[in-house]
């Protein structure tokens, strides 16, 4: 078996860490011809790239990113047997990196990750941004999950993989009705005033296009693309909120909310968006295998 070089490892460390063999060089008190050669070393011994030249800039392939994790534990473990003997010891954690859909369900994205939550050898980081951002993100290996409501597309370039997560029933929900009576869909929508969710939302496509069907064109009192300013709202308007339930939750189950009606063949969905990786996440295929029952590799699109 190979013994690896903590020397190489370190140097690598540092360019991951600083981005740049410039600075890292300056950091380490080293040239940059010299901190090359070493990385070019430890590259040849582990057998994979750990780096792609864009330009000027280093991007971490995702052997990189694997080697930078695991030497972060490692260097993180020398930093906890000094502690250890000092009397103040710190525990070594496993890190999972989720990005989420800005407009997405916190409620959904608590549920999804409550396996992980609050475990002390587990380090949760959690970043919201646009459905182009996020991918780019996972594509650099930067994150190891997207969790969105719409399925990425697939090609050669970007082979993602789509797990469906869940499909929740949308409603309208709001406030008790004074008089209690049952809400018609979608007659009473031409007095009833609705929030609705923005036009980039799925859904909002397909309840666009029923209320077409019936001929309705609805008193739309907002368009949110955030749900939850969109839970907000409905907690402090008048009138009706086209949402899944899940989203409301809490508001439901305290009498807050009420739902009126379910929306016929109207459905959202939830996904897990990856990436096929020689390395792949421990926590993240324990996730997906409580979740859905399905190794992160396969595709189930």
């Amino acid at each position: 078996m190979k013994n690896l070089n903590f020397n190489h490892l370190r140097y690598f460390w540092a360019v991951a860490h600083e981005g740049s063999l410039t600075r890292a060089a300056e950091r380490l008190n080293l040239s940059q011809s010299a901190l090359s050669v070493q990385i070019q070393k430890l590259e040849h011994q582990m057998g994979h790239s750990l780096f792609d030249r864009v330009g000027k800039r280093l991007i971490l392939t995702e052997a990189g990113q694997i080697s930078l994790d695991y030497a972060d534990t490692v260097f993180q473990a020398g930093d906890e047997l000094m502690s250890t003997l000092e009397g103040r010891p710190l525990a070594s954690r496993q890190v999972l990196r989720v990005g989420a859909l800005t407009t997405l369900s916190r409620n959904f994205q608590l549920e999804f990750l409550r396996p992980l939550v609050g475990r002390a050898d587990v380090e949760l980081i959690v970043r919201s941004g646009t459905t182009r951002d996020l991918l780019a993100q996972l594509e650099s290996h930067a994150i190891d999950v997207v969790l969105s409501n719409s399925a990425a597309q697939r090609d050669a370039r970007a082979p993602f993989r789509n797990h469906l997560l869940n499909q929740q029933p949308v409603s309208l929900v709001g406030r008790p009705r004074p008089d209690k009576t049952p809400f018609r869909f979608p007659e009473d929508l031409r007095s009833e005033p609705i929030l609705l969710p923005s036009l980039d939302s799925d859904i909002r496509v397909g309840f666009d296009r029923l209320l077409d069907l019936a001929g309705i064109r609805p008193i739309i009192l907002a368009e949110v693309d955030d749900m939850a300013m969109l839970r907000l709202l409905a907690r402090e308007r008048e009138g009706v909120t086209l949402a899944p339930p899940i989203i409301v939750r809490d508001e439901l189950e305290s009498g807050v909310l009420v739902e009126h009606c379910r929306i016929p063949q109207l459905t959202e969905s939830f996904y897990a968006i990856i990436q096929n990786r020689r390395f792949p996440n421990a926590l993240l295929a324990d996730l997906l295998t409580r979740y859905v029952g399905t190794a992160p590799n396969p595709v189930a699109s």
